[in-house]
């Protein structure tokens, strides 16, 4: 297994920063690495999302299904290359609440199959900082909404 780790603590509450994750249809407004989001956040959901890897032109399409919604704690969803046991990502957003005001917003991926041993460096680099650089939008979104 391969994991792609990244947090920023975000000075907003559970439920802004939830809103804003889950309220897929407007990743489009703010999201500089995932473009475009379809779907709902429901266990067993087929989504649609078209991320941008920094650096590249190519937008790439996914339709991973939802695994896991618990409100204001945890959304993710698992997709696959080809077939499942190829390549298969898990995409997960985590919110832990810190003592006093904010919250520690953990975004990763968990990558398994046959062909992870062979991502480039480069894509992985890629994509952590596409992780990176959508934490920070989305701070700034949450930051707002929370008058901060």
């Amino acid at each position: 297994m391969h994991e792609i780790y990244t947090e920023i603590i975000i000075n907003a509450t559970p439920e802004i920063v939830w809103s804003i994750l889950t309220d897929l249809s407007s990743y489009k407004d703010w999201n500089p690495f995932i473009l475009e989001s379809v779907g709902q956040p429901v266990v067993g959901d087929k989504l649609t999302c078209r991320p941008r890897l920094p650096g590249s032109k190519r937008i790439l399409n996914f339709h991973p299904t939802v695994t896991r919604v618990m409100p204001c704690r945890e959304f993710a969803w698992k997709g696959h290359v080809l077939f499942p046991g190829l390549a298969d990502g898990e995409h997960i957003f985590e919110i832990h609440p810190l003592e006093g005001d904010g919250i520690l917003h953990v975004h990763r991926q968990e990558f398994k199959g046959l062909l992870i041993p062979f991502i480039p460096q480069k894509t992985k680099r890629s994509t952590a900082l596409g992780f990176e650089m959508m934490n920070k939008a989305l701070k700034i979104r949450a930051e707002k909404m929370a008058g901060q």
